[in-house]
């Protein structure tokens, strides 16, 4: 059996997004709020491998959610209108983050869940210098790290890295966007 839900207008976007930071988070402790609104990627490397020749475009949003002590986003792989063009699920994202700030640990907690491609991380990002690094451990002992870098007020270049718990020195590198703003501050 299929269920079919009824048409109805959802609450949900008017008791989710907020219309800015809290007060209790600090400009200072401020990693994400940058971000909201929305952006054009140019993929240049997902699942480890250099796409940059196929042109590949996705798409990210961000918003302000939960009284403004989080930001949530949904990053899209290909864009929408082209989603029909890339059956491949290795190369499918349509996934959403959630960035709740954690006032004890001075830092914001981090939920990656990107279902159309099977791809799940938890992590803790914090401003590392001019970039805000997300850094976290997968189940299988392997180290994360995601990091926002050259971050403008219209455009950022994104960076997903991993280092095996096998001992392997340094980071490889899984996935690499540049971002350009196309609305919203």
């Amino acid at each position: 059996m299929i269920y079919v839900a009824e048409k109805t207008t959802s609450v949900l976007p008017g008791v989710l997004v907020s219309p800015g930071r809290a007060p209790e988070i600090s400009e200072a402790d401020d990693a994400y709020g940058w971000l909201v609104g929305s952006w054009e990627l140019d993929v240049i490397h997902y699942g480890g491998r250099n796409v940059s020749n196929q042109l590949l475009k996705g798409e990210a949003h961000f918003s302000w959610v939960l009284e403004g002590r989080a930001i949530q986003d949904v990053w899209i792989m290909p864009r929408r209108f082209e989603r029909r063009l890339y059956p491949d699920r290795s190369m499918n994202m349509y996934g959403s983050t959630l960035r709740a700030w954690d006032a004890a640990l001075k830092g914001w907690r981090i939920t990656w869940a990107n279902p159309a491609g099977a791809h799940y991380e938890s992590q803790i990002g914090r401003w590392q210098g001019g970039d805000v690094v997300q850094t976290g451990t997968r189940p299988d002992g392997t180290a994360t790290r995601w990091s926002f870098r050259e971050i403008t007020a219209d455009s950022f270049h994104w960076f997903g890295e991993a280092r095996p718990a096998t001992g392997a020195n340094g980071w490889t590198l899984e996935g690499e966007f540049r971002a350009h703003r196309t609305a919203g501050r």
